[in-house]
């Protein structure tokens, strides 16, 4: 059973959990001024990388929060969660596994 840590509670099964779909996607600041052609991008056009990606996840069979995720796509294994509002943890070589992370 894979195992997410939630950053309020603690290491859940992944059944009590929902993807919500690449974090980090900010909304556009003059929404009237978007046509078609952007407001399709806005809502459709995602990163599908292959290895580290940001995403949303909600705790729906718990605290019911938002979080975010640092998932390998490959693996599906999770290296970090953190609160919404966080900044994306540095992973780069120098800096240990995160808290948070698996």
């Amino acid at each position: 059973m894979l195992l997410v840590t939630c950053p309020y509670c603690g290491a859940r099964p992944e059944i009590e959990f929902h993807c919500g779909g690449e974090a980090h996607i900010a909304r556009p600041e003059t929404p009237a001024a978007l046509d078609d052609a952007d407001w399709a991008s806005y809502l459709y056009t995602r990163a599908n990388p292959k290895g580290v990606h940001a995403e949303r996840w909600r705790h729906v069979h718990g605290c019911g929060r938002w979080f975010n995720a640092l998932r390998n796509t490959v693996s599906d294994r999770f290296i970090a969660t953190y609160k919404m509002g966080e900044l994306r943890p540095d992973l780069s070589p120098s800096q240990p596994t995160p808290a948070g992370g698996q």
